[in-house]
This record gives structure tokens, C-alpha cells and sequence, in this order.
């Protein structure tokens, strides 16, 4: 099995990935002030910033746009997902298998487990098959590890959010991505229940540009290996100033105050 260190989504043992499954998780609402991100070409042409190690998407795009930027852009295949307007309990449909994935020419692949919701179960088993084919073909498994159902009263505090670290190890995935549980000692403490596997952080909702890269740079302090962000770089104005200002955080260890 190819180590996290060796594998071709990561850059000095950091990982940013730019994720783009918004289309099916958010609708084009989400892109209402900047609709030129609903462009496929268009993001695929960001997704290949220096600053980017793994571009996420669905597979309509992976099928369509891949093709023309596998020499610039590695391929993170999200494998599951539900649109916004699924009202029941959160659950996501999985849509591409690994070995398809790995046709198109994916490097990792990601799927989203809601632990807690009524299909937990279901979910778990179904990134197993996940898990188990991506094995088989050296390609690292990133599981959205995202708490979630009706039981559960805040799914960003912190024993959920170091819960939803532990699950991911437990479950073998490569790496484990989480919303932010709202403060540096909890994300520690999540980062510390995840053993040796890397945790990446949820980008989340859109913020200033000053407000979220001191985010992230207090996460690196906290013991993240990497950002899976979305929004924060899609909504923007001028996404490609941003990703520079990223890539010096994440990558040249500079303080979000002398990039902003």
C-alpha cells in the first residue's frame, strides 16, 4: 500500500484540496454572485494553481474535463453525494465506483460517512467497499467524516468533531475530513485522536480573507495535515489572489498577518 507521505495528493506532507462537488451539494444558488464558477473549464483551469494537490469532483465532470487537464490536475474522485434538496435524514448516494475512478485516471478518492444519522450503518458499509477497492489499487481513501442526525444536539462540539477524527482511523481511511469544532485546543484534540492519520480541515462557509487564513494557519498550529476548501475560494471575486495567499500559509509557513 502507498504511504499518505508518497502519494501523489499531498506536497511536503501537506494536503489542499479544492473541492468543486458544490454543483450537487449546493446547487448553482451557491454561486448566484460569481456564476462564472459554474464553468467547468473555468475551475478546472484553477484547479491547476500550484497551491492546489488534489481537485475534487463528482463524476460528470471527472468524465467530461478530466481528460483535457490529467497532465495538470490531480484527481481526488468524490464518490458519494446528495443534492440540497434531499429533506430526510442525511444520508448520500453513491454515484461512481473505485474502479471507474481509477479509469477516468483518479489519484485518491473521498466519500462522505454521516456518523450518528439513521444510515450509519449502511454508510459504514458502503465505504468498506470503498476502502477494501482502493486498497487493491494503491489509491488513498478520504472519508467527509460528518456527524450528523437527529439525536444529535451539535455536530461541531468538540468530542464529536474528535469522534468523527477516531472513526475515520478506525475505519482505515488515509485521511479524515472535518468542520472545525471552534477552537484550537478542541482541533488539537481531534488531530491527537486521529493517531498517525492526517485530518483536513472543512473550509466551510465563506469569510474574510484575513478571518479564514488565520484559520488556517491556527489549524497548522493544531496539528492538521491539510484544507478541503470550496467555498471560501469559489465565492470570492478574485479566487486566484486567495490561493497565492494560501499556498504561502500551507506550503512556506508564512503568518496569515504578512499575506493579507
Amino acid at each position: 500500500m502507498r504511504s499518505f507521505a508518497d502519494s501523489p495528493i499531498q506536497r511536503d506532507g501537506r494536503v489542499l484540496v479544492l473541492a468543486h462537488d458544490h454543483g450537487l451539494e449546493h446547487g448553482p444558488a451557491a454561486f448566484e454572485s460569481t456564476r462564472q464558477r459554474l464553468d467547468p473549464e473555468a475551475v478546472f483551469e484553477m484547479a491547476t494553481h500550484d497551491a492546489v494537490t488534489a481537485f475534487a469532483v463528482g463524476k460528470g465532470l471527472a468524465e467530461t474535463y478530466y481528460p483535457s487537464y490529467e497532465d495538470d490536475v490531480t484527481l481526488l474522485a468524490k464518490l458519494n453525494g446528495t443534492s440540497s434538496l434531499w429533506m430526510g435524514e442525511p444520508d448520500s448516494s453513491v454515484s461512481w465506483s473505485v474502479d471507474y475512478a481509477a479509469d477516468l485516471g483518479a489519484d485518491a478518492v473521498g466519500f462522505t460517512v454521516y456518523p450518528g444519522a439513521n444510515h450509519e450503518v449502511e454508510m459504514t458499509e458502503e465505504f468498506r467497499e470503498v476502502q477494501e477497492a482502493a486498497r487493491d489499487l494503491d489509491l488513498p481513501v478520504g472519508m467527509w467524516s460528518y456527524p450528523r442526525g437527529q439525536a444529535l444536539k451539535d455536530h461541531r462540539a468538540p468530542e464529536v468533531i474528535a469522534y468523527a477524527t477516531r472513526i475515520g482511523l478506525e475505519l482505515g481511511a488515509d485521511m479524515a475530513k472535518v468542520k472545525h469544532p471552534g477552537s484550537r485546543e478542541a482541533l488539537a484534540w481531534a488531530c491527537e485522536a486521529a493517531g498517525d492519520m492526517p485530518v483536513l480541515l472543512s473550509g466551510g462557509s465563506k469569510v474574510s480573507d484575513e478571518a479564514f487564513l488565520r484559520t488556517v494557519e491556527e489549524a497548522f498550529e493544531a496539528g492538521v495535515s491539510g484544507l478541503a476548501v470550496g467555498r471560501n475560494i469559489w465565492q470570492r471575486e478574485e479566487p486566484e489572489p486567495f490561493l497565492d495567499a494560501l499556498e504561502a500559509v500551507v506550503f512556506e509557513g508564512e503568518s496569515a498577518d504578512a499575506v493579507v
